[in-house]
């Protein structure tokens, strides 16, 4: 066994003792409800732009890139963009790495990967920030209902066919809502590939004000009722395990064939 499988095996036996750790994931909840009450996740940027995202899962976002080295990442919900712009930068990180180890000189502007982003709301200094951004060349953005079907057919057309795609659902998060996305686009997630549902944490943690969605109608009931008619998607435990702070539990589909 070399040093490297060595390492890898350490790190499958840390995860399979955190997955066995019931009371530390119901701690790290515990954290990020007190944590909440400061905006936690709202504090962060990624290249200069919002992410509102946990550092945990960013991560984590990174090392799905890494290992699938997609062509095209879609996602629903834009916001202020720093989850488009991360993606977007990934996806650069991608191109520079392929032109080292093919010794070519790399055309950062001649990317054939991409982004593709909707919203049912770009608000217009979004909107503006993304495209002024160094990055915006490898980004599109769609505005409208992510489950319209004029919509999903223009998102099939940008991400074209014969891609290697992943898939990120961060939009509305009723259970409705985001069962349709997942019966819209889950098919688009190529075949080793993830679709990452988002905010599936909602179904662990008290009812929010002001919002239709809480327990019981949540992205993780929604990933629950796809997963019963899809066994080509399964849960990548493994994921949430490691990162113990995450907002997707449950949410990281592994696509199986």
């Amino acid at each position: 066994m070399t040093a490297s499988e060595d390492f890898e095996k350490q790190v499958a036996g840390n995860i399979a003792i955190l997955r066995d750790a019931p009371q530390l994931r119901k701690q790290s909840v515990d954290w990020m409800l007190a944590a909440a009450e400061g905006s936690y996740s709202y504090n962060f940027k990624w290249l200069g732009r919002p992410i509102i995202q946990y550092p945990t899962d960013i991560v984590a976002m990174q090392e799905l890139v890494w290992k699938i080295r997609p062509d095209v990442i879609f996602e629903t919900g834009i916001a202020h963009g720093g989850s488009v712009i991360l993606s977007a930068s990934l996806l650069a990180m991608l191109d520079y790495c392929d032109a080292v180890e093919q010794k070519r000189t790399l055309d950062p502007l001649a990317s054939g990967r991409k982004v593709v982003a909707v919203d049912i709301d770009i608000r217009a200094h979004n909107r503006a920030a993304i495209e002024a951004h160094p990055l915006a060349h490898m980004v599109e953005l769609i505005q409208g209902s992510s489950i319209d079907p004029a919509i999903v057919e223009q998102v099939r057309k940008a991400v074209g066919e014969g891609k290697r795609v992943l898939v990120c659902l961060d939009s509305n998060h009723t259970h409705e809502h985001v069962l349709a996305e997942l019966e819209a686009y889950a098919d688009l997630t190529t075949v080793g590939s993830y679709c990452v549902v988002f905010d599936t944490l909602v179904e662990d943690t008290p009812a929010p004000e002001n919002r239709p969605w809480g327990p019981g109608n949540s992205p993780k009931t929604a990933v629950w009722e796809f997963l019963k008619g899809h066994p080509e998607f399964e849960i990548d435990h493994d994921i949430e395990a490691k990162l113990l702070i995450t907002v997707a539990p449950d949410g990281y589909l592994r696509r199986v064939r």
